[in-house]
């Protein structure tokens, strides 16, 4: 297990203590601090003698401290979990059940609730064929038996768990994003494989969530959104989204000169332009380990803008025809493009 730190003495001084109580004997906990200040290793140290901790002396970002963390990780289940939550009783018991009854997942994430666990924090990410992603059910109220067992769009980073050789053989996270968007990344590169993802919703565990609308989060927001869909999205689905993805971009571009973040929307801009050469040999990489369809990978994205957080776009009638009908196109020809290939294959 993974725990990432930077500067959270207050926060990680509730999260260790009700985890601690549910780990075996023969689990690991490692801490990956970040150059953490204001004591928080001293809290770690005193709570979690037998942790693992790793001193990285700079703040490297969540990812880069997930690799180093994961580094050190000697279990075949690898789980990471965010400093800023409390786990419910029966969590860890229910974060291993997935690797214990055959179902056959690649990734999953509990139930993450947040407001004292009142309300769901996510159910399950949703990822649009854009790339803009979300939380899913954010908000709702917390209802027993509400949240079914069973597959997401993609799995939460703030309590997640993926076998540790799937880990290493992707190589982890791309620590050059550092934040935001990890989560997306990683599931995506596994339904590239046909790894399924799920969420366990035996597995409760409470966030102290906060949405930031700060500049800079949406800057880092939409320069990973980039490298995310440019990274993985299959060629074929690529090239029929690449309208609809420059309309988008025009048109969170508008949004962000409205909402006062155009110059960090901009900044966005400039770092995709200036990583492209790094993730489109990425790609490359990524992509020859591609083993479904177009089509299949496509089938875990949707057209529909349902988050929250995005204002009069989740409402507007207009746009939400407009992008079922510009993604049934899409689905439609991905289906005969993919046809040719089915036939090369046999």
């Amino acid at each position: 297990m993974v725990i990432v730190t930077w500067n959270e003495r207050e926060v990680i001084s509730r999260c260790l203590p009700p985890l601690i109580r549910q780990l075996k004997p023969t689990d690991e906990l490692i801490v990956s601090d970040n150059g953490s200040e204001d004591g928080t290793l001293d809290v770690v140290r005193e709570l979690a003698p037998q942790a693992i901790v790793i001193e990285n002396g700079a703040n490297l970002g969540f990812m880069d401290g997930c690799n180093r963390g994961a580094e050190r990780a000697t279990r075949e289940l690898l789980v990471l979990l965010n400093p800023d939550t409390v786990v419910a009783p029966g969590w860890a018991d229910a974060m291993r059940r997935p690797a214990e009854d055959g179902r056959g997942w690649a990734a999953w994430q509990a139930l993450v609730t947040m407001d004292g666990g009142t309300r769901i924090n996510t159910s399950g990410g949703i990822v649009h064929f854009t790339g803009i992603s979300w939380a899913g059910r954010m908000g709702d109220p917390l209802i027993p038996g509400a949240v079914p067992r069973g597959e997401v769009g993609f799995v939460s980073g703030a309590s997640m768990a993926i076998r540790l050789a799937d880990w290493n053989r992707l190589g982890g996270m791309p620590g050059y994003y550092f934040l935001y968007h990890d989560d997306v990344e990683l599931t995506l590169r596994l339904r590239l494989e046909g790894g399924v993802v799920g969420v366990e919703p035996d597995a409760l565990v409470d966030h102290e969530y906060e949405f930031s609308r700060r500049g800079v989060k949406w800057r880092v927001l939409e320069r990973n959104r980039w490298a995310t869909v440019l990274r993985t999205y299959p060629g074929p689905l690529l090239a029929l989204l690449m309208p609809g993805l420059i309309a988008t971009e025009l048109g969170i571009l508008a949004i962000a000169l409205r909402a006062g973040w155009g110059r960090d929307k901009l900044l966005a801009m400039g770092d995709t332009l200036r990583r492209l050469p790094r993730v489109l040999r990425e790609r490359r990489a990524i992509q020859r380990g591609r083993t479904v369809s177009s089509a299949e990978f496509a089938r875990h994205l949707t057209p529909d803008l349902t988050s929250p957080y995005l204002g009069g776009a989740a409402e507007s009638a207009p746009l939400h025809i407009a992008l079922r009908g510009y993604w049934s196109l899409v689905v439609a020809l991905l289906k005969l493009l993919d046809g040719p290939r089915r036939k090369a294959e046999v």
